[in-house]
């Protein structure tokens, strides 16, 4: 109970769920932290390890990030406790148990996240009618295919290079995580420029200081495979891609993959967090404190909620591309001009960017009255 009264503050959470259901195996938890910009669009993760907390710093990271985009959407978070590599005839049942259970709880949109893909959401919509990130076919918008949150990636990027000492044209870029964020935020900024030189996923990490093969990266994910997999470059364990000898760093996989335990290793003068909270909050001023810049996960990856968002309110392919190009750069722009101008950390400027449109629009709701 203590961990529930730990997580708890004046935003939310408002409901934590806890799901078990024997009869397919399923064990999931879903927090909607808050929803008083509207109903909270969150992703459905499947892991092994999620916690009760794991899945309420997400949920609330959803609520800063769908406010700060200016979305008409509160946050949540769901996570499915299993293997994300099961077969498809074992998933596919969890899945719909899964949409029947959150049937009821109208105030949650799930999407695709770590572990789900669009094919998941179409089942989850099959049994519910309510869900985004859906396939193509049956209209909706695939954030994973068209790469919507590695493409704001990029544009974060692109934008707090005018303040740093970073120049995306010839830059070394590491990515943590080389998934459905990953391999879309390295493919425009190598159209930018920009230089992979080391990236890793659940396998390992590898690397070449003139710049790894994107192609053939790209190709062996498709093919199941891992970076590993790639012939000629140097291998390494999973997490030393942290410690890579960059300019950028994108950290793209699981939260708090940097730590007080190698915050000193990482060499990079810019970290654009691709995944959600992947630098716990002391690694954060250890790093403000040396001078590296970090884009907040909320600021940077919000493309995929913003895709969502747009789909959700039957927009377009184009609009929701456009969409993410606009609110993003925008939002980046304010939270480093903040920083410089401040002089206070972006997460700062950041959070309270989004806080303060999630109380003001809680001031407007009488259920929110007394928490205000």
């Amino acid at each position: 109970m203590n961990e529930v009264f730990d997580i708890c503050d004046v935003l939310g959470p408002e409901k934590i769920i806890h799901i078990n259901n024997e009869a397919v195996g399923l064990r999931a938890i879903v927090v909607i932290d808050n929803t008083a910009t509207g109903p909270a669009i969150g992703g459905v993760r499947m892991a092994s390890d999620v916690t009760l907390s794991e899945c309420a710093r997400l949920a609330r990271a959803m609520t800063l990030k769908n406010a700060a985009a200016g979305l008409p959407h509160g946050g949540a978070k769901s996570v499915i406790i299993a293997d994300p590599t099961m077969e498809r005839a074992r998933k596919e049942p969890l899945m719909r148990a899964f949409a029947q259970a959150i049937q009821q709880v109208t105030d949650h949109i799930p999407g695709p996240d770590m572990g789900t893909n669009e094919t998941c959401m179409a089942w989850v919509h099959d049994e519910i009618s309510r869900a985004v990130g859906l396939p193509r076919v049956i209209g909706g918008i695939p954030l994973d295919e068209i790469g919507a949150t590695g493409f704001g990636v990029a544009v974060a990027a692109d934008v707090a290079q005018a303040f740093c000492n970073v120049d995306l044209d010839g830059a070394r870029v590491a990515i943590q995580g080389f998934g459905a964020v990953g391999k879309h935020a390295a493919l425009h900024l190598a159209d930018k420029g920009a230089r992979i030189v080391a990236v890793s996923d659940s396998r390992g990490a590898v690397f070449d200081p003139d710049g790894l093969d994107l192609f053939r990266l790209l190709t062996l994910k498709a093919e199941n495979l891992s970076v590993c997999d790639l012939v000629g470059a140097r291998l390494d364990e999973r997490d030393t891609v942290i410690a890579a000898d960059c300019d950028i760093l994108i950290p793209a996989a699981r939260p708090d993959i940097i730590d007080d335990t190698n915050v000193a290793d990482v060499r990079a003068k810019l970290i654009v967090e691709g995944a959600n909270i992947p630098t716990t909050a002391t690694a954060q001023n250890t790093l403000h404190d040396r001078g590296v810049l970090v884009v907040p996960d909320f600021i940077a990856n919000a493309g995929g909620v913003i895709c969502a968002s747009v789909e959700y309110h039957g927009g377009s392919e184009n609009q929701a591309i456009a969409a993410i190009d606009e609110k993003i750069r925008r939002n980046t722009m304010e939270v480093l001009q903040q920083n410089r101008d401040k002089a206070i950390m972006p997460r700062q400027a950041a959070n309270a960017l989004a806080e303060a449109r999630v109380r003001e629009a809680m001031a407007l709701r009488k259920s929110y009255r007394h928490r205000h």
